[in-house]
């Protein structure tokens, strides 16, 4: 099943249930039945944060035989990745220039 990225990698990360089901597809790939037997909710409503996953690109969907299992996608991450390295350069240029700032405006004039 190809997957084809429709929804905000933020907005699929927002629920609980969904970062759950991510962490469980951490460790091995699962059908949604077994993903359902792991919560507190209705099977509909798990098959309905699965289908968030998959339009945000974090999970692909496989057939095999009448089962339909769930697998991390590693390129549906690469969004958030690139996201969260933007802000991480950010800061760390701007630490580094008050950190220059901080050395410059305090050191000692030399006698």
């Amino acid at each position: 099943m190809a997957n084809v990225k429709t929804a905000d990698c933020f907005q699929a990360l927002s629920d609980p249930s969904r970062r759950e089901i991510l962490l469980m597809l951490s460790k091995e790939k699962q059908n949604i039945n077994a993903i359902a037997d792991s919560f507190d909710i209705s099977r509909p409503a798990v098959s309905k944060h699965i289908k968030v996953l998959y339009d945000a690109g974090f999970i692909t969907i496989t057939a095999q035989g009448r089962e339909r299992y769930c697998e991390l996608n590693q390129q549906g991450f690469d969004e958030l990745k690139e996201w969260i390295s933007f802000f991480e350069a950010y800061w760390t240029k701007r630490l580094k220039q008050l950190d220059t700032f901080l050395k410059t405006k305090h050191a000692k004039p030399k006698k």
